[in-house]
């Protein structure tokens, strides 16, 4: 070994790995959190809703049973598009948001993210 060589813990690297692995343990618990929190959006006047976890799972979709009785499918099939993708921009901001925080924080060891 070279004279004066004390290995990553003399420069501070295992105080840097025990500070990746909290982050790492945080990020997981915001992932679940995340996994947890649902948004809902909707199309048509509320005619149909959709509702999605954080985590960009859908978890319902609602549809005014009136809309049924007008028979317009390519209308119903464009209020469900439209909700679905609402859903998913919101589903996106709310992981955005929460997940902020840890994106800063490897942006900080180097780890563009």
């Amino acid at each position: 070994m070279a004279k004066g060589f004390r290995g990553s813990a003399g420069r501070g690297g295992g105080n840097m790995m025990a500070q990746i692995a909290k982050l790492q343990e945080q990020m997981e618990q915001a992932q679940a959190e995340l996994a947890e929190k649902t948004v809902t959006e909707t199309a048509g006047g509320g005619a149909v809703q959709v509702t999605m976890t954080g985590d960009q799972r859908c978890t319902a979709v609602v549809i005014d049973p009136e809309l049924l009785a007008d028979g317009d499918a390519e209308m119903l099939q464009d209020m469900v598009l439209t909700a679905t993708n609402k859903a998913l921009d919101a589903s996106r901001q709310l992981s955005e948001e929460q997940m902020a925080p840890f994106t800063n924080m490897l942006s900080g060891f180097g780890m563009g993210v």
